[in-house]
């Protein structure tokens, strides 16, 4: 890819872009052609666009995310390794180096794009991933060894922490919540375990919390940490992470001008099955067309370099 794999120590600590390759080459970008970035994370995916001579509009609801995105699009610029200049509303039609970071939550991006220029575009992005980064700081409470609280919130202003849940919650909400939104097998046993040890005191750690869930599911081949799903699906609940995409994806098609492409990275089973589900009601009711029959999934190579990447899964739909 040239240029684009000379990353700065700031964006390889931190988010990986998944799927880089396989989600720019389905978006097909045009050069001058609009497009949303709308989980921007570190600017790994927008900085590979903007490569290419699209122009960027990135969101991310994470104030860490916007300022690892800003320093990534700012110091490295693919195409002449000079700095990218930001785009603001004003300078939008000019011809500048284009790109713009909004703060914001996806839910809203009909009318965060419409706002900023973009109400008709070439492409939009979703990465639905957490970043390598929130999850290996340890207070931002996703870490399964954080010592700090048991947070996990992507929006400090939200009111809910997953650490209100686990406490807060009774023993069938709990198996409710992990089965539901995560597909945990062992979502009773789990719940159980958590009501029994909040009779000795709050569960207030990741650590805590992880070695919890270890002693409630048996041992297996698998890489994946066993408490994955537990923390996954309280992620989901603190951030309304389904709702979120439910309310976003039909916006998102909606601002895409024909022959546009809307690109969906997915990490589990519920993300998938939304984008799945919504796919081919879009495609049933005419005017969209999903390119990706099956989705594509990450390259043994890929998962190698980056395990973090084994389950994400790449669905793409085109309006006619």
């Amino acid at each position: 890819m040239g240029n684009i794999q000379r990353r700065t120590g700031k964006i390889e600590k931190y988010h990986i872009p998944v799927l880089l390759k396989d989600a720019i080459n389905g978006l097909k970008v045009v050069k001058n052609g609009l497009y949303i970035d709308a989980t921007v994370g570190g600017g790994g995916h927008s900085r590979e666009i903007l490569s290419l001579g699209g122009r960027i509009l990135g969101l991310d609801i994470d104030p860490e995310a916007i300022s690892a995105a800003k320093d990534t699009l700012r110091c490295t610029c693919p195409v002449s390794n000079q700095k990218v200049a930001e785009l603001t509303p004003d300078n939008l039609k000019k011809d500048t180096s284009p790109w713009l970071l909004i703060r914001g939550n996806f839910k809203d991006i009909a009318h965060i794009a419409r706002e900023h220029g973009f109400g008709v575009v070439d492409g939009i992005l979703f990465d639905l991933g957490v970043s390598s980064f929130q999850l290996d700081k340890k207070d931002r409470g996703f870490s399964f060894t954080s010592e700090k609280t048991l947070d996990m919130r992507m929006d400090k202003s939200l009111g809910v922490t997953a650490g209100d849940l686990v406490n807060g919650l009774g023993r069938k909400e709990l198996a409710n919540l992990f089965f539901k939104l995560a597909d945990e097998r062992y979502s009773r046993k789990i719940a159980e375990e958590i009501v029994e040890a909040r009779k000795s005191g709050q569960i207030t750690t990741g650590k805590q919390l992880s070695e919890l869930v270890e002693r409630v599911k048996p041992k297996d081949a698998s890489k994946t940490h066993p408490a994955t799903k537990v923390f996954q699906a309280l992620r989901i609940a603190v951030n309304d992470e389904f709702f979120n995409l439910e309310t976003a994806l039909p916006q998102a098609v909606n601002l895409l001008k024909p022959k546009a492409r809307l690109a969906v990275i997915s990490f589990h089973s519920g993300e998938d099955r939304i984008v799945k589900n919504i796919f081919k009601k879009f495609e049933k009711e005419g005017g969209l067309k999903i390119i990706t029959k099956k989705p594509t999934t990450p390259s043994d190579k890929e998962i190698l370099e980056n395990p973090r990447s084994r389950s994400a899964k790449l669905r793409i739909i085109e309006k006619i």
